[in-house]
């Protein structure tokens, strides 16, 4: 049994919120120069080199990427063989995500009624997922979540006989309702299955996938290739201005539902898809 400090996690979670929003991650620095290249509106690689300046500015000076700095959204691996010492893991989480968005001088955006909406002043409480797998290591993200994006974001609840006809139709018509609103480019995040809550999940964390499982279905690569170009070719391009480049990426999960189901969520990013990770 290994033991991990709460403190430990509350000081990796202050850090990863400062350098989340400070600078994009190395996948999707790279999915921006793949857009500017294969870009083929004037306008659109104007906006493309415009975004790649404000990275450099944001990295160089120690400023946030964009204005809002989201919603804290937090993803756990813990090993079953872990225990956590001197305190409760959730506050500590939280007492981190407070911690980096003082320090890291970003801006707090939570309220903490969805109807009375006073604002909490740090930016908590974040919202935690939790997986418990194999072993005694402890894998944190953190992925701030901003709600230009976020508002665009879709559940549909198909029937079974829709099938992928279906499925395909969903996420192109939360793209085209999304249009520029969603701040494209974009990466679009799907997730397949499960129930009302769980496909809102598997499409939240498609967003920030670091690689690709090679033992699932074929048809879901074909999928994410087909509505890759089936949006592109929207034209709705960066920053809804026209031009090839409106998805930087569709990525799909899936995972097994009930007969009488097939639950679609679609959650947009805009090109600041931020996440950072650590493993203790």
């Amino acid at each position: 049994m290994r033991e991990i400090n709460v403190e430990d996690v509350k000081n990796i979670v202050a850090t990863l919120c400062i350098q989340a929003n400070y600078e994009l991650s190395s996948d999707m620095c790279s999915k921006l120069r793949e857009a500017k290249e294969t870009e083929e509106s004037t306008i659109g690689k104007q906006i493309l080199d415009d975004l790649q300046e404000n990275l450099r500015i944001a990295k160089n000076e120690l400023i946030p990427i964009c204005q809002d700095t989201g919603m804290t959204i937090v993803f756990l691996e813990i090993g079953q063989d872990i225990h956590f010492t001197n305190g409760n893991l959730e506050e500590a989480i939280n007492a981190g995500v407070k911690t980096g968005y003082e320090e890291g001088y970003l801006r707090k955006s939570v309220v903490n009624d969805p109807i009375i909406r006073k604002n909490t002043k740090d930016n908590t409480p974040a919202i935690i997922h939790t997986k418990i797998v194999d072993g005694e290591k402890l894998k944190i993200t953190v992925a701030p979540k901003g709600f230009g994006s976020e508002n665009m974001s879709r559940i549909f609840m198909l029937k079974p006989a829709e099938g992928i006809a279906g499925v395909k139709n969903a996420i192109l018509t939360a793209v085209k309702d999304a249009g520029p609103n969603a701040c494209p480019p974009m990466v679009v995040g799907v997730g397949i299955g499960g129930d009302f809550e769980k496909c809102a999940e598997l499409a939240k964390e498609a967003l920030i996938r670091e690689k690709i499982d090679y033992n699932r279905a074929s048809w879901i690569d074909d999928l994410e290739i087909e509505m890759k170009e089936a949006i592109n070719n929207l034209g709705i391009g960066p920053a809804g201005l026209g031009g090839r480049n409106t998805a930087l990426a569709v990525n799909v999960n899936t995972y097994p539902t009930h007969i009488a189901g097939l639950p679609v969520a679609i959650n947009i990013c805009c090109h600041v898809n931020r996440h950072c990770t650590e493993i203790l």
